[in-house]
């Protein structure tokens, strides 16, 4: 059974995944979008809300957290200092997963990472009808 084991293998040993991700977050943090499979974006997503949640914190021991992971020390700074402020009043979903397509060559479906804009708001679902009551008879 495979209860309680959050998180997808991507074909890779673990310790390949975990520098495939630790680069991978690094580059978004940098670029602040980046292009890639649409399971590797699913997982970045979870990985890169965590290093802006990091980041809100702002202590010593969060940033000392932060550099464990992330390969650079200007991308740390710049999570620290540019992009964490932005979602200071944000309580989560910090990124954003858009699906571009299939690649040429294997047909693998596409996918782009990028950090949401503060100020935009998710589309509402559908209106409720004002002119319905809803009475328990």
């Amino acid at each position: 059974m495979r209860h309680a084991k959050a998180g997808y293998k991507l074909g890779r040993t673990s310790s390949h995944r975990k520098a495939m991700f630790r680069n991978m977050i690094t580059s978004l943090l940098v670029h602040e979008k980046i292009k890639t499979t649409d399971m590797k974006a699913k997982e970045l997503k979870r990985l890169a809300d965590k290093m802006v949640t990091l980041g809100k914190r702002g202590d010593l021991h969060a940033r000392r957290q932060a550099l464990a992971f992330v390969r650079s020390k200007a991308a740390v700074k710049k999570l620290f200092e540019e992009i964490s402020p932005r979602f200071a009043n944000r309580a989560g979903g910090y990124t954003r997963v858009i699906k571009l397509g299939y690649r040429h060559g294997d047909n693998a479906p596409l996918a782009l990472v990028e950090f949401v804009v503060e100020g935009e708001k998710k589309k509402e679902g559908k209106k409720k009808k004002e002119g319905r009551k809803s009475e328990g008879v």
